[in-house]
């Protein structure tokens, strides 16, 4: 009876010994290719396999479970992994389970179905998240207002809207480009467009698609915005019922004093803002940063707030990152204003240099929302007419990694909120 006894002991002690995993380091050091990583788990989500997120463990690293499969494609894409024992892996969770450290591990159990609200025809380069889905290989489909209209988002997980506007003011660009060949085919399709889906005027399409996109978050959905479409939403929230287009935009005047009929209670992430009235400025309202931020190129950084990853595993996880300092970048909104920011939003990210918001993060009924200021992490002014991003040219962008958080954030297993 003692030699089978032994043998049983012997094969339990070898499993739990040489029993592996894939560790994917995103330290600064150990990762060569930070976008792609995330790619990989999403690629093992997508294979119903459950990944451990390490939270502030070597940059947010992630635990895989240990194929020949998993290890071909890391290497085919070119992403740092090391293999490591059944018993290193419990050796690293009992460091990050231990009290004194801030650090947590969170279960991904399933790639979430991701979509980006974006027009026919809209170059890839067009939008920093389209850019990036595709380097990482992260699948994504397309919507535009006639899905949303039709309830077309709630088979998806995970929206992203970015360049869009939302006033149904064309971006504001009327100053300068009103003349250019592609405002105006862009504003007659719009006019088409709404009078097909029975508006008369596109800002009130425009409000019908943000309703429903709002709905969406209410009732439980994930809701990433970058650059204009994280005032322009809100602002077109805020204007339910109010004209706030002059006649260049919508044919008519706008009504008299819409200032003051502007409902923040109605909105996102702001609040307590002032609407930019002339159709000349190239600004929508006084929550961006733009024109009155004075920071050289050279000095523009953000840093990235640190929470306590067992208390506040939300932000924690979408701060993710191999540094706290990241490099700034501009667009048509390029940060938010702190004094404008609704008490209940968390600012995730900000510049130290006058207080700017640049990321940010809120709930809404069942759902969430993350607005981040600027246009493209890796080209610091990016616009029409530059050529695109070349994202093998920055795989370790910190800027970019942002994105991806928020990518995996629904695949997290949920749980009760701690009290």
């Amino acid at each position: 009876m003692k030699k089978p006894l032994a043998i049983i002991l012997f094969l339990l002690f070898y499993l739990n010994t040489y029993a592996s995993y894939i560790l994917v380091p995103m330290d600064a050091d150990s990762q060569k290719n930070h976008l792609k990583a995330y790619g990989i788990t999403y690629w093992t989500l997508n294979r119903q396999l459950k990944v451990k997120w390490l939270l502030n463990y070597r940059g947010g690293s992630f635990l895989l479970p240990d194929t020949e499969e998993i290890q071909r494609e890391c290497k085919i894409r070119g992403v740092s992994f090391e293999v490591i024992s059944n018993s290193k892996a419990e050796n690293i969770l009992q460091e990050i389970n231990s009290p004194s450290k801030n650090m947590e591990a969170v279960v991904l159990e399933k790639a979430p179905k991701i979509a980006v609200y974006t027009p026919d025809g809209k170059q890839p380069w067009d939008d920093a998240v389209t850019m990036v889905l595709k380097y990482a290989e992260i699948p994504y489909e397309t919507v535009y207002d006639e899905e949303v209209l039709n309830d077309g988002l709630l088979v998806f997980d995970w929206l992203h809207l970015h360049h869009e506007d939302f006033t149904g003011q064309y971006g504001k660009f009327y100053a300068q480009y009103r003349a250019a060949s592609w405002y105006i085919e862009e504003k007659t399709t719009a006019e088409s467009r709404a009078r097909r889906f029975g508006f008369a005027k596109v800002s009130d399409e425009k409000l019908a698609v943000a309703l429903k996109i709002r709905n969406y978050v209410v009732g439980g959905g994930f809701m990433f915005a970058m650059c204009s479409a994280t005032d322009s939403f809100d602002i077109a929230l805020s204007a339910e019922g109010v004209d706030i287009c002059e006649p260049m935009f919508d044919g008519d005047g706008s009504d008299p004093g819409y200032q003051n009929k502007i409902d923040y209670n109605k909105t996102f992430a702001f609040t307590n803002f002032t609407l930019e009235r002339s159709p000349l400025v190239y600004e929508f309202s006084s929550i961006d940063m733009t024109q009155k931020r004075r920071i050289p190129k050279t000095s523009d950084y953000f840093t990235l707030m640190e929470y306590s990853a067992k208390w506040d595993p939300i932000p924690t996880m979408l701060c993710q990152n191999h540094t706290v300092l990241v490099k700034g970048f501009m667009g048509q909104t390029t940060s938010f204003s702190r004094e404008e920011i609704k008490s209940n939003v968390l600012v995730m990210g900000e510049t130290k240099v006058n207080g700017e918001a640049k990321y940010i993060h809120g709930i809404k009924g069942k759902g969430f929302f993350t607005f981040y200021g600027g246009h493209d992490p890796e080209d610091y002014q990016h616009k029409v007419g530059d050529a695109k991003t070349e994202l093998d040219l920055h795989p370790t962008s910190p800027g970019y990694r942002l994105i991806l958080n928020n990518v995996l954030f629904p695949a997290a297993k949920k749980k009760k909120q701690k009290t």
